[in-house]
């Protein structure tokens, strides 16, 4: 694609395309019953989606083992470029052991769909404690992202990849914008910044704040909620949307809003994510990318903005896309409105601290979050999502 049109560039320049032709398609699948087969799991089926629609560019398969240990230690690819998650294909070694190197794989969906093709480069084996240590800070097997790598096979194996093609998502086809979709809709409408927000939450007041108030000083806010893999005690994508349908109806303005999703698995692996989450939004034409509170964190595993301190060990222009960092945000009683500390007067009692977590604490105790904390109409209909009896309001 030509890069002068748009906003911004795709991470390393080049926005990746990895779906297969309709000839490479009829190509593998008349190979299908012949190739050695590997089945993905949840967030590796992300994966190879992330990167056949360039959004994980400039990354074109699964990391080979100069990459990985760079990734792991560095932050960087073998090349240098800025990189913070590893994006790797793990398997137990009798699934690896008879695999050879330049090997055609067949890749299967956790029902056995065979839905992509990996041309294996390599194959090799890497420390677990180094990568859950170096990439989530921590060796507790608790943590949501340390415990997949203990639990996922002893062998990576790396090579570039192919989707066989493209399917529109089963639960919100008309909000699965890919990234060189959102680059021509963002030219189309003469956008030069746009601001994106990643969210595995729904949207409360805090969050509704500082997206408002990124919105004042660029074009556009891309709304991207994450619809992959995620933890068991998070909201459920369907009711998530739904919640963002609503905020979008009535309290935002419609010309300057985008709603998409982002098939990627959620990693929890707090300021490192940040980065990765910023590079990703880069891919898809944001020029901005909003940092607040805990960013991609869990559990007690970060300080508060570890998130926006990473963002300072790198150059601008090595990650390119400008992060906007916000202060936790809080309902001030004493002034009536969302505000934080460099815009309120209040004192530690007259702050109302909001989070998705208290939020879904109320509503499993049977309590519908005041106006402080959700839009009314999103409390219903998360109340109704959970369960929760919803009070009506006494006739005067």
């Amino acid at each position: 694609m030509s890069h002068h049109q748009d906003a911004i560039a795709p991470h390393g320049g080049e926005l990746v395309n990895r779906i297969a032709t309709p000839e490479q398609r009829e190509e593998f699948l008349s190979q299908a019953d012949f190739l050695p087969r590997v089945q993905l799991d949840e967030r590796a089926v992300s994966d190879v989606e992330m990167i056949a629609i360039g959004a994980f560019s400039p990354l074109t398969g699964f990391m080979n083992q100069s990459d990985y240990d760079r990734v792991v230690t560095q932050m960087r690819l073998a090349n240098g470029l800025v990189w913070s998650i590893p994006i790797t294909l793990s398997v137990a070694e009798e699934i690896a052991s008879p695999l050879k190197e330049g090997d055609l794989i067949r890749l299967d969906n956790p029902a056995g769909r065979f839905i992509g093709v990996l041309q294996l480069t390599q194959k090799y084996t890497y420390d677990k404690l180094r990568e859950a240590v170096n990439v989530y800070r921590t060796d507790d097997a608790n943590h949501p992202g340390v415990q997949v790598v203990y639990n996922q096979g002893s062998v990576h194996l790396a090579g570039d990849i192919w989707l066989l093609q493209r399917a529109p998502h089963p639960q919100f086809p008309t909000y699965q914008i890919d990234p060189a979709a959102s680059r021509q809709m963002f030219r189309e409408n003469g956008w030069k910044t746009i601001v994106g927000f990643q969210t595995r939450n729904p949207i409360h007041r805090a969050h509704e704040y500082i997206q408002k108030c990124a919105l004042e000083t660029v074009d556009a806010l891309f709304l991207h909620p994450l619809v992959g893999a995620t933890k068991d005690d998070d909201i459920a994508a369907d009711v998530r949307m739904r919640c963002y349908e609503i905020l979008l109806e009535h309290y935002y303005p419609g010309d300057r809003v985008v709603l998409a999703i982002n098939p990627a698995a959620m990693r929890y692996a707090g300021p490192r994510e940040a980065i990765f989450h910023a590079l990703v939004r880069k891919n898809y034409g944001c020029t901005h990318f909003i940092v607040g509170r805990d960013h991609a964190g869990v559990g007690n595993y970060y300080g508060t903005y570890d998130a926006q301190y990473i963002f300072d060990e790198f150059e601008p222009s090595e990650i390119g896309i400008v992060p906007m960092k916000f202060e936790h945000a809080f309902y001030c009683t004493r002034t009536k409105q969302m505000a934080t500390t460099k815009t309120s007067p209040s004192k530690p009692e007259e702050r109302i601290h909001l989070s998705g977590t208290k939020v879904r604490e109320m509503l499993r105790r049977g309590e519908l979050p005041p106006p402080e904390f959700s839009r009314p109409e999103v409390a219903a209909e998360l109340a109704r999502a959970m369960r929760v009896p919803i009070p009506i309001p006494a006739l005067t």
